[in-house]
Protein backbone atom coordinates (compact mmCIF):
# COMPACT_ATOMS: atom_id res chain seq x y z
CA UNK A 1 0.00 0.00 0.00
CA UNK A 2 1.32 3.38 -1.02
CA UNK A 3 1.62 5.83 1.96
CA UNK A 4 0.04 9.18 1.59
CA UNK A 5 1.68 12.34 2.99
CA UNK A 6 -1.17 13.88 4.67
CA UNK A 7 -1.36 18.01 3.29
CA UNK A 8 -3.35 20.61 5.18
CA UNK A 9 -4.24 23.48 3.23
CA UNK A 10 -4.04 26.77 5.40
CA UNK A 11 -6.48 29.25 4.33
CA UNK A 12 -8.66 32.57 5.21
CA UNK A 13 -7.21 34.29 8.65
CA UNK A 14 -8.24 37.13 9.95
CA UNK A 15 -7.04 39.74 7.67
CA UNK A 16 -8.26 41.97 5.18
CA UNK A 17 -6.51 39.59 2.54
CA UNK A 18 -9.32 36.73 3.95
CA UNK A 19 -11.12 36.17 0.71
CA UNK A 20 -7.85 36.61 -0.97
CA UNK A 21 -6.67 33.54 0.78
CA UNK A 22 -10.05 31.53 0.69
CA UNK A 23 -9.12 31.85 -3.40
CA UNK A 24 -5.21 30.67 -3.63
CA UNK A 25 -6.30 27.83 -0.94
CA UNK A 26 -9.20 26.30 -3.13
CA UNK A 27 -7.32 26.53 -6.11
CA UNK A 28 -4.32 24.45 -4.18
CA UNK A 29 -7.10 22.14 -2.71
CA UNK A 30 -7.87 21.52 -6.51
CA UNK A 31 -4.91 20.74 -7.80
CA UNK A 32 -3.74 18.39 -4.73
CA UNK A 33 -7.17 16.33 -5.08
CA UNK A 34 -7.38 16.19 -8.80
CA UNK A 35 -3.96 16.21 -9.91
CA UNK A 36 -1.91 14.65 -6.96
CA UNK A 37 -4.59 12.53 -5.19
CA UNK A 38 -2.72 9.09 -5.20
CA UNK A 39 0.25 11.33 -3.93
CA UNK A 40 -1.10 12.77 -0.95
CA UNK A 41 -4.14 12.97 1.37
CA UNK A 42 -5.60 16.22 1.64
CA UNK A 43 -7.38 18.13 4.46
CA UNK A 44 -9.07 21.76 4.24
CA UNK A 45 -7.80 23.81 6.63
CA UNK A 46 -9.67 26.81 7.33
CA UNK A 47 -9.18 30.35 9.57
CA UNK A 48 -12.12 32.40 9.85
CA UNK A 49 -12.00 36.09 10.75
CA UNK A 50 -12.45 35.33 14.30
CA UNK A 51 -9.20 33.29 14.40
CA UNK A 52 -11.26 30.18 14.73
CA UNK A 53 -9.80 27.04 13.07
CA UNK A 54 -11.62 24.48 11.12
CA UNK A 55 -10.56 21.17 9.69
CA UNK A 56 -12.76 19.82 6.34
CA UNK A 57 -15.53 21.91 7.48
CA UNK A 58 -15.42 21.10 11.78
CA UNK A 59 -14.31 23.47 14.25
CA UNK A 60 -10.89 22.36 15.95
CA UNK A 61 -8.01 23.65 17.85
CA UNK A 62 -4.68 24.37 16.00
CA UNK A 63 -2.70 22.07 17.60
CA UNK A 64 -5.89 18.92 16.71
CA UNK A 65 -5.36 20.49 13.12
CA UNK A 66 -1.69 20.19 13.09
CA UNK A 67 -1.69 16.49 14.70
CA UNK A 68 -3.59 14.94 11.45
CA UNK A 69 -1.19 16.50 9.12
CA UNK A 70 2.22 15.90 7.87
CA UNK A 71 2.79 19.41 6.22
CA UNK A 72 1.39 22.56 6.14
CA UNK A 73 0.66 24.55 2.74
CA UNK A 74 0.61 27.84 3.89
CA UNK A 75 -2.60 29.64 1.71
CA UNK A 76 -3.14 32.38 4.24
CA UNK A 77 -2.14 36.30 3.02
CA UNK A 78 -1.85 39.24 4.97
CA UNK A 79 -1.91 39.35 8.46
CA UNK A 80 -0.94 36.78 10.31
CA UNK A 81 -0.53 33.86 7.73
CA UNK A 82 2.50 36.08 5.83
CA UNK A 83 3.83 38.10 9.02
CA UNK A 84 5.73 35.08 10.52
CA UNK A 85 2.83 34.57 13.25
CA UNK A 86 1.21 31.56 11.95
CA UNK A 87 4.98 30.27 10.57
CA UNK A 88 6.02 30.55 14.15
CA UNK A 89 3.10 28.54 15.48
CA UNK A 90 4.10 25.94 13.12
CA UNK A 91 7.11 25.93 14.01
CA UNK A 92 7.31 24.97 17.68
CA UNK A 93 4.54 22.41 16.78
CA UNK A 94 7.31 21.34 14.75
CA UNK A 95 5.12 20.64 11.41
CA UNK A 96 7.11 21.81 8.07
CA UNK A 97 5.35 23.71 6.11
CA UNK A 98 5.34 25.73 2.48
CA UNK A 99 7.32 29.20 2.12
CA UNK A 100 9.11 31.13 4.38
CA UNK A 101 10.22 30.36 7.79
CA UNK A 102 8.76 32.93 10.62
CA UNK A 103 11.78 35.86 11.08
CA UNK A 104 12.00 36.05 7.04
CA UNK A 105 8.36 36.47 6.55
CA UNK A 106 8.60 38.92 9.30
CA UNK A 107 10.95 40.94 7.55
CA UNK A 108 9.14 40.51 3.83
CA UNK A 109 5.97 41.68 5.04
CA UNK A 110 7.22 44.77 6.88
CA UNK A 111 8.06 47.26 4.03
CA UNK A 112 10.00 49.22 5.79
CA UNK A 113 12.64 46.48 7.37
CA UNK A 114 12.44 44.96 3.80
CA UNK A 115 13.51 48.16 2.45
CA UNK A 116 16.29 48.33 4.71
CA UNK A 117 17.24 44.72 3.90
CA UNK A 118 17.22 46.36 -0.02
CA UNK A 119 19.99 49.45 0.78
CA UNK A 120 21.66 47.01 3.09
CA UNK A 121 22.59 44.72 -0.18
CA UNK A 122 23.02 47.29 -2.58
CA UNK A 123 19.81 47.06 -3.99
CA UNK A 124 18.09 50.12 -6.00
CA UNK A 125 15.01 51.45 -3.86
CA UNK A 126 12.83 54.43 -3.87
CA UNK A 127 13.44 57.04 -0.95
CA UNK A 128 11.13 56.74 1.91
CA UNK A 129 9.77 57.98 5.10
CA UNK A 130 8.10 55.70 8.34
CA UNK A 131 5.57 57.91 10.12
CA UNK A 132 3.74 56.26 13.30
CA UNK A 133 0.13 55.83 12.34
CA UNK A 134 -1.04 56.97 16.13
CA UNK A 135 0.53 60.37 14.87
CA UNK A 136 -1.08 60.37 11.85
CA UNK A 137 -4.51 59.59 13.78
CA UNK A 138 -3.31 62.83 17.02
CA UNK A 139 -1.40 65.16 14.79
CA UNK A 140 -2.62 65.09 11.27
CA UNK A 141 -2.42 69.03 9.82
CA UNK A 142 1.25 69.06 11.77
CA UNK A 143 2.40 65.95 9.39
CA UNK A 144 1.14 66.60 6.42
CA UNK A 145 2.84 70.46 6.70
CA UNK A 146 5.91 68.41 7.93
CA UNK A 147 5.56 66.36 4.57
CA UNK A 148 4.90 69.60 2.63
CA UNK A 149 8.09 71.09 3.48
CA UNK A 150 10.39 67.62 3.09
CA UNK A 151 9.17 65.28 0.65
CA UNK A 152 8.31 65.80 -2.95
CA UNK A 153 5.08 64.82 -4.50
CA UNK A 154 3.87 62.66 -6.53
CA UNK A 155 4.37 60.08 -3.56
CA UNK A 156 2.67 56.96 -2.73
CA UNK A 157 1.12 56.13 0.47
CA UNK A 158 0.75 52.65 2.02
CA UNK A 159 0.61 50.84 5.25
CA UNK A 160 3.85 48.91 6.43
CA UNK A 161 2.76 45.66 6.86
CA UNK A 162 -0.08 44.78 4.62
CA UNK A 163 -0.31 42.88 1.31
CA UNK A 164 -2.14 43.26 -2.02
CA UNK A 165 -1.64 46.57 -2.30
CA UNK A 166 -4.79 47.32 0.09
CA UNK A 167 -4.29 50.93 1.80
CA UNK A 168 -2.08 52.38 -0.74
CA UNK A 169 -2.76 56.00 -2.49
CA UNK A 170 -1.32 57.57 -4.87
CA UNK A 171 -0.50 61.38 -4.06
CA UNK A 172 -0.33 63.72 -6.63
CA UNK A 173 -1.15 66.89 -4.37
CA UNK A 174 -0.95 68.13 -1.12
CA UNK A 175 -4.73 68.02 -0.78
CA UNK A 176 -4.50 64.31 -1.40
CA UNK A 177 -2.05 63.73 1.62
CA UNK A 178 -4.84 63.70 4.55
CA UNK A 179 -7.23 60.71 2.89
CA UNK A 180 -4.25 58.74 2.04
CA UNK A 181 -2.43 59.31 5.89
CA UNK A 182 -5.53 57.97 7.55
CA UNK A 183 -6.14 55.42 4.80
CA UNK A 184 -3.55 53.21 5.14
CA UNK A 185 -2.96 54.48 9.19
CA UNK A 186 -6.32 52.17 9.20
CA UNK A 187 -4.45 49.11 7.83
CA UNK A 188 -0.95 49.02 9.84
CA UNK A 189 0.77 50.63 12.75
CA UNK A 190 2.97 51.88 10.60
CA UNK A 191 3.33 53.99 7.20
CA UNK A 192 5.16 54.57 4.89
CA UNK A 193 5.44 57.95 1.93
CA UNK A 194 7.47 56.42 -0.73
CA UNK A 195 8.79 58.29 -4.11
CA UNK A 196 6.77 57.45 -6.86
CA UNK A 197 8.73 55.94 -9.88
CA UNK A 198 7.06 57.24 -13.05
CA UNK A 199 7.53 54.23 -14.76
CA UNK A 200 6.08 50.22 -15.92
CA UNK A 201 5.43 48.17 -13.03
CA UNK A 202 6.96 44.40 -13.09
CA UNK A 203 7.29 41.32 -11.33
CA UNK A 204 9.49 38.02 -11.25
CA UNK A 205 8.82 34.99 -9.16
CA UNK A 206 11.53 32.95 -8.24
CA UNK A 207 11.46 29.34 -7.22
CA UNK A 208 14.52 26.95 -5.46
CA UNK A 209 15.87 23.75 -6.74
CA UNK A 210 13.63 24.03 -9.93
CA UNK A 211 14.40 22.69 -13.45
CA UNK A 212 18.11 22.12 -12.34
CA UNK A 213 18.89 25.68 -11.23
CA UNK A 214 19.37 26.00 -7.64
CA UNK A 215 16.99 29.25 -7.76
CA UNK A 216 15.30 29.46 -10.83
CA UNK A 217 13.54 32.69 -12.10
CA UNK A 218 10.24 32.75 -14.07
CA UNK A 219 9.74 34.98 -16.83
CA UNK A 220 9.38 38.18 -16.27
CA UNK A 221 5.72 40.16 -15.96
CA UNK A 222 4.93 43.18 -17.64
CA UNK A 223 1.78 44.71 -15.69
CA UNK A 224 -0.55 47.25 -17.27
CA UNK A 225 -3.19 48.44 -15.09
CA UNK A 226 -6.14 50.15 -16.05
CA UNK A 227 -6.09 51.88 -12.51
CA UNK A 228 -3.50 54.76 -11.36
CA UNK A 229 -1.42 51.62 -10.17
CA UNK A 230 -1.60 47.38 -9.88
CA UNK A 231 -3.64 48.09 -6.69
CA UNK A 232 -6.51 45.47 -5.16
CA UNK A 233 -8.69 46.18 -7.95
CA UNK A 234 -6.87 45.76 -10.70
CA UNK A 235 -5.00 42.52 -9.18
CA UNK A 236 -8.25 40.64 -8.50
CA UNK A 237 -10.85 42.06 -10.47
CA UNK A 238 -9.93 41.76 -14.13
CA UNK A 239 -8.79 45.77 -14.29
CA UNK A 240 -5.53 44.82 -15.44
CA UNK A 241 -2.72 43.44 -18.59
CA UNK A 242 -0.31 40.97 -17.63
CA UNK A 243 2.18 40.52 -20.27
CA UNK A 244 4.10 37.20 -19.82
CA UNK A 245 6.93 36.59 -21.13
CA UNK A 246 7.32 40.83 -21.00
CA UNK A 247 8.55 43.00 -23.74
CA UNK A 248 11.21 44.23 -22.07
CA UNK A 249 14.62 44.89 -23.66
CA UNK A 250 16.84 41.73 -22.79
CA UNK A 251 19.20 43.74 -20.81
CA UNK A 252 16.14 45.20 -18.51
CA UNK A 253 14.54 41.38 -18.01
CA UNK A 254 18.27 39.68 -17.05
CA UNK A 255 18.48 42.23 -14.24
CA UNK A 256 15.04 41.62 -13.33
CA UNK A 257 15.96 37.97 -13.04
CA UNK A 258 19.31 38.77 -11.03
CA UNK A 259 17.16 41.28 -8.54
CA UNK A 260 14.88 38.84 -7.68
CA UNK A 261 16.67 36.02 -6.66
CA UNK A 262 19.55 38.62 -4.54
CA UNK A 263 16.13 39.82 -2.95
CA UNK A 264 15.44 35.96 -2.29
CA UNK A 265 18.76 35.61 -0.69
CA UNK A 266 19.06 38.62 1.05
CA UNK A 267 16.07 38.15 3.25
CA UNK A 268 16.35 34.48 3.66
CA UNK A 269 13.39 33.55 1.87
CA UNK A 270 12.13 29.68 1.56
CA UNK A 271 10.91 27.64 -1.14
CA UNK A 272 9.60 30.63 -3.52
CA UNK A 273 9.07 34.36 -3.78
CA UNK A 274 7.82 37.09 -6.17
CA UNK A 275 9.15 40.10 -6.31
CA UNK A 276 7.71 43.41 -7.03
CA UNK A 277 9.69 46.27 -9.46
CA UNK A 278 9.06 49.99 -11.14
CA UNK A 279 11.11 50.24 -14.36
CA UNK A 280 12.17 54.02 -15.09
CA UNK A 281 13.10 55.01 -18.65
CA UNK A 282 16.24 57.20 -17.49
CA UNK A 283 16.96 55.80 -13.88
CA UNK A 284 16.50 52.03 -14.70
CA UNK A 285 15.01 48.96 -12.57
CA UNK A 286 13.73 49.91 -8.70
CA UNK A 287 13.00 47.15 -5.96
CA UNK A 288 9.45 48.11 -4.84
CA UNK A 289 8.65 45.15 -2.48
CA UNK A 290 8.72 41.26 -1.57
CA UNK A 291 5.69 38.55 -1.81
CA UNK A 292 7.08 35.85 0.33
CA UNK A 293 3.46 33.94 -0.26
CA UNK A 294 2.54 35.00 -3.61
CA UNK A 295 -1.29 34.56 -4.35
CA UNK A 296 -2.70 31.69 -6.65
CA UNK A 297 -6.08 32.83 -7.03
CA UNK A 298 -7.48 32.67 -11.08
CA UNK A 299 -5.66 36.26 -11.74
CA UNK A 300 -2.99 35.55 -9.59
CA UNK A 301 0.99 35.59 -11.35
CA UNK A 302 2.69 33.18 -10.53
CA UNK A 303 0.13 30.57 -12.50
CA UNK A 304 0.59 32.79 -15.57
CA UNK A 305 4.58 32.66 -15.34
CA UNK A 306 4.47 28.97 -14.32
CA UNK A 307 2.17 28.63 -17.54
CA UNK A 308 4.74 30.76 -20.19
CA UNK A 309 7.84 28.23 -19.38
CA UNK A 310 5.64 24.81 -20.12
CA UNK A 311 5.03 24.57 -16.13
CA UNK A 312 1.54 24.29 -14.41
CA UNK A 313 0.28 24.28 -10.53
CA UNK A 314 0.55 20.41 -10.76
CA UNK A 315 4.17 20.77 -11.00
CA UNK A 316 4.90 23.92 -8.95
CA UNK A 317 2.83 22.62 -6.10
CA UNK A 318 4.44 18.81 -6.26
CA UNK A 319 7.61 20.41 -5.96
CA UNK A 320 7.27 22.48 -3.28
CA UNK A 321 5.59 19.71 -1.01
CA UNK A 322 8.84 18.04 -2.01
CA UNK A 323 11.14 20.50 -0.87
CA UNK A 324 9.52 20.33 2.38
CA UNK A 325 9.44 16.84 3.09
CA UNK A 326 12.59 16.83 1.61
CA UNK A 327 14.12 19.06 4.26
Amino acid sequence: MIHKHRIGVLRGGPSNEHEVSLGTGANILSVLRDGLAHKYEVRDIMIDRSGNWYIDGVQTSLSDACSKIDCAWNALHGTYGEDGKVQHLLEVLHIPFTGSGSIASAIGMNKILSKESFVENEIKTPVWKEINSDEINSKLNDIVKELFESFLLPAVVKPVSSGSSVGVSIVRGYSELPKALLNAASHSRTVMIEEYINGVEATCGVIENFRGEELYALPVIEIISDTDFFDYDAKYNGKSKEIVPSGFADHIKDSIHELSKKIHRALGLRHYSRSDFMIHPKRGVFAIEVNTLPGFTDESLMPKALHAVGSDSKEFVDHVIGLVLRR
